[in-house]
């Protein structure tokens, strides 16, 4: 596998999670550093939806441990969802609420910037005003990413964020994820589009049937479809 000798700002731990006889992670270890843009490659029901719930702390593993900033995601995690922006690619929003109103719930009213709201309120062309319930697909996930991006958060945890997403608004995604990566920020981008995570990625770790079967950097393999069939493919 692949580390450099950045400090892993999450940090996962020989952890497994058993939902009754089904093995959802069997040992998964990956050290996911600082100021990277960390793709988290596999098919659909690999493990990458559960190992988020993981360290989101909403589950707890059946062994092994895991930490973001060197806290447990499970004990601390009221304070790792202060520094922490999660997006899912499932959004279910509160139907009679605005985009608008979302966003600063989301976000928290003590961490408002109007200014860097209608910053990517304008790039992701959304609407504030109108109620969730008239939103497409689509503008659901702009409202989540909007609330994502305009906080202060340190580490970005992304499951399938595009999902919904016009190519236009994949590209502003890709945009502003190039852009957190350039302040500093550190981005874990859970997907199963490989085209998607070559473009931004800086890292990837590849999980399949709940395993890590490898970690790179980009820049020792840049082309993703060879790796996979040099590592037997997804």
């Amino acid at each position: 596998m692949w580390y450099s000798n950045a400090m892993a700002v999450i940090a996962i731990n020989d952890v497994s999670k058993h939902f009754g006889k089904t093995k959802a992670l069997d040992g998964v270890t990956l050290a996911i550093e600082e100021n990277t843009i960390h793709g988290f490659l596999g098919p659909n029901g690999a493990g990458k939806t559960t190992m988020i719930r993981i360290l989101l702390g909403i589950i707890r593993p059946t062994r092994g441990e895991a930490s973001i900033f060197g806290l447990d995601v499970y004990k601390d995690r009221i304070p790792i969802h202060a520094r922490l922006a999660y997006v899912p690619g499932e959004v279910n929003l509160w139907p009679n609420f605005t985009g608008g109103e979302v966003i600063d719930l989301l976000i928290g009213r003590e961490r408002l910037d109007r200014k860097r709201i209608d910053h990517y309120l304008d790039l992701f062309e959304l609407d504030p005003s109108k109620k969730c319930k008239t939103y497409s697909k689509g503008n659901r996930q702009k409202v989540v990413l909007v609330a994502a991006f305009a906080s202060p958060a340190e580490v970005f945890i992304l499951d399938e964020p595009t999902s919904g997403l016009d190519p236009l608004m994949e590209q502003r995604f890709q945009q502003v994820i190039k852009a957190k990566h350039g302040e500093g920020k550190t981005i874990f981008l859970s997907s199963h589009i490989l085209s998607e995570v070559q473009k931004i990625a800086t890292a990837v770790s590849i999980i399949k049937q709940g395993r890590i079967g490898e970690t790179v950097s980009i820049d020792e393999h840049s082309n993703l479809e060879r790796f996979f069939h040099e590592s037997n493919g997804l």
